[in-house]
């Protein structure tokens, strides 16, 4: 039996998270003056808005890695007890043994919390060299499950955590990353249910490191683990990977998830959603991106502004957790409009009980409490015509008699409605608004 996390559910996600992660601009390739120049503008331009995260993302134990999958490789960073390191060819201040210590204090020396990606399991090379693990007597070959090895990363095998010295290889893994002042751990390939006594085996792990740290699962987790999830872990994907696509018939998509897609992902999880867990439908592919990565060559986002300015929206409106995939040394104007409008953010960390009042054809709304009264109401267009007209009765949001109305993207009051609301939104678009009883 493993052990749930016992701080209290809020302790240390009790908003969704925000923050940036190096995955949608470098891929697997980052190298630690890039994650400097990144964490300092992220610290300059997002951090005083509420972006405290940077993560970097997989595959930073590999000195030369590849760009898309992950075969077999011998050339991989691993210590005498089969855990991985930085790669010191990329991460120079991590040689001699100091692993991501130095750049987690850089990170924290500019207010930011620093975060790392971790694979399921337990790397091959280490079974193949009859490595140790920490405080045991047993090796890493006595735990690895063959059978459960990671579909696209051909260089870890699951665990069978009912064999001894499991658990404390999780154990182990947890209280380096506590060591080097890691704060968020992104846990790939580790959604269930095919992976129910992993997520509980590094959940226990991280909650006994000595340390508070934030638990992202990554993979794609069905609505009916919800429960599950919800006790081991802070966040967890319910998407695949989302990128810079509108809809199924977008140009360029591959196995990606799509916009559009996320909807009925967020309707269908959104009842989950509150103080120390948070469905997540993935990260933010807005601004520059692809600089060095798997999906395409360089590009601005191939989102419109309509189309971002909703993939902001949904994310607000259902309380999703905010990791900026974009570039930050160049973020532009409108992108910057996206990521530091106060009043919307406000609706993602401060709301509560988001859910989706209806689905009309290509008409969708939304609502959420908002805590100083009143309510959120989020109104979208994901039509391929036109502008359409979208009315929302003030019943449906529990509302009567005469109420203020503001514009939280425009940052204006705007006519006060009695009854009913009503608003013009753009194809692809959307509106976030404020209504509250006079």
């Amino acid at each position: 039996m493993h052990t749930p996390r016992t701080e209290p559910a809020d302790a240390l996600a009790a908003a969704p998270p925000m923050g940036w992660n190096s995955w949608d601009c470098y891929g697997a390739s980052i190298t630690e003056q890039q994650f400097k120049d990144c964490a300092r503008r992220l610290a300059e331009r997002l951090l005083p808005f509420g972006w405290q995260y940077a993560v970097i993302d997989i595959q930073w134990f590999q000195p030369d890695p590849p760009q898309s999958r992950y075969p077999a490789s011998d050339d991989l960073c691993i210590d005498e007890y089969g855990r991985y390191l930085p790669a010191p060819n990329r991460f120079p201040s991590a040689s001699g043994g100091r692993g991501f210590a130095p750049l987690a204090e850089f990170a924290h020396s500019l207010g930011l919390k620093f975060g790392v990606h971790m694979l399921r399991g337990v790397p091959r090379l280490a079974v193949e060299r009859g490595l140790p693990i920490l405080g045991t007597d047993v090796s890493a070959a006595d735990v690895a499950d063959h059978s459960r090895g990671c579909a696209w990363h051909e260089n870890t095998w699951g665990m069978d955590m009912s064999r001894p010295g499991a658990q404390e290889y999780y154990d182990s893994v947890a209280r380096l990353y506590a060591a080097w002042g890691v704060d968020y751990v992104k846990a790939d390939d580790m959604c269930p249910p095919r992976d129910r006594d992993e997520i509980a085996g590094l959940s226990a792990a991280l909650a006994r490191c000595g340390r508070p740290i934030v638990l992202s699962l990554s993979g794609i987790t069905p609505v009916e683990e919800a429960d599950l999830v919800k006790e081991h872990a802070h966040l967890w994907r319910i998407s695949n990977d989302l990128w810079d696509v509108w809809a199924e018939h977008d140009p360029g998509q591959d196995w990606t998830a799509t916009v559009k897609g996320q909807f009925d992902l967020c309707a269908r999880w959104a009842r989950h959603a509150g103080p120390g867990h948070w469905p997540d439908p993935d990260m933010l592919p807005l601004g520059r991106i692809c600089l060095k990565g798997q999906q395409g060559p360089e590009r601005d986002s191939r989102l419109t502004p309509d189309e971002q300015r909703t993939v902001i929206t949904l994310w607000s409106i259902s309380r999703s957790p905010l990791m900026f995939g974009g570039d930050p040394l160049s973020l532009d104007p409108f992108t910057l409009s996206l990521l530091t409008n106060q009043e919307v953010l406000a609706v993602n960390q401060r709301g509560a009980r988001p859910r989706q009042l209806w689905r009309r054809d290509h008409r969708i709304a939304w609502a959420s409490e908002a805590p100083e009264g009143g309510k959120h109401l989020a109104l979208f267009n994901v039509g391929d015509e036109g502008p359409a007209p979208i009315e929302v009765e003030a019943a449906d949001l529990g509302l009567s008699g005469r109420c203020s109305v503001r514009d939280l993207w425009a940052g204006e009051d705007l006519p006060d409605c009695e009854g009913r609301f009503s608003a013009t939104v753009e194809g692809h678009g959307a509106g976030l608004y404020r209504l509250a009883p006079r």
